[in-house]
């Protein structure tokens, strides 16, 4: 691990980041080319976990907005995350990187149920751990899961990979004069309302002075640049003080 910035690393992955250009569902080149990098990363010697989201496929918001029961339309989103966690292990395969997928709600035919001493264990092992169905509980989205079980994890970090390459004060495809920033505090992300992450987990991690990082996976080894403290990202930190 000689040269790592972060040797524990929780990564946040979109369900629309595996589904490429497309429209729904999943582009399994994509989805190949983004297992490689955590591979790489794996390989490289850090203890990397994933918590993968379900958007490609079912939003709960979006079932509730056209007058689903907002319990019932999570829990439907919760499956489309192992879905796609079943997906990116069997690319894990592809790439020779050993993986398990864990979920928060128990179903022993498809994969392990999460108990976090297992996990502990998997990525003692060297292995990859998938982080699938969320909390397991409604009304809390994925990034709250991925802060959770970064913390849970003891990892160094949660990085969230986006299609940018770091926080900007607006969508910069949209926004030309957007600004960008190279670090923020918890309290400057809740306070300009920057969409990072849900409130809750910008909460949660700032209660736990977990660092998070926001980079662009659109380049293929961005995972492993940023592992080395070579990638351009945002870091949001607890701010540091003078004497």
């Amino acid at each position: 691990m000689a040269g790592l910035t972060y040797k524990r690393l929780l990564v946040k992955l979109s369900g629309e980041a595996l589904m490429g250009d497309g429209a729904y569902g999943l582009d399994m080149k994509v989805v190949d080319r983004l297992a490689r990098d955590v591979a790489a990363a794996s390989a490289a010697g850090c203890q990397i976990s994933v918590v993968v989201g379900g958007g490609n496929i079912f939003r709960g918001l979006a079932g509730a907005a056209k007058g689903m029961d907002r319990a019932t339309g999570d829990y439907m989103g919760m499956l489309a995350t192992v879905m796609n966690a079943l997906a990116f292990q069997n690319a894990l395969g592809h790439a020779n990187c050993e993986a398990r997928v864990l979920s928060a709600i128990p179903m022993p035919t498809v994969c392990e149920a999460y108990v976090r001493p297992k996990a502990l264990h998997h990525l003692d092992k060297g292995r990859v751990v998938i982080f699938a169905a969320g909390t397991g509980n409604p009304f809390f989205t994925t990034d709250t899961a991925a802060t959770l079980r970064a913390i849970e994890m003891g990892c160094d970090a949660v990085a969230k990979a986006t299609q940018v390459d770091g926080v900007y004060s607006a969508d910069p495809k949209k926004d030309p004069s957007a600004q960008r920033y190279d670090r923020l505090s918890y309290s400057d992300v809740l306070a300009k309302d920057l969409k990072v992450m849900d409130g809750a987990a910008i909460a949660l991690a700032r209660d736990n002075r977990l660092p998070v990082i926001v980079f662009s996976i659109k380049e293929e080894g961005n995972l492993l640049k940023l592992l080395r403290g070579e990638a351009r990202a945002t870091v949001i930190e607890e701010r540091r003080t003078g004497a």
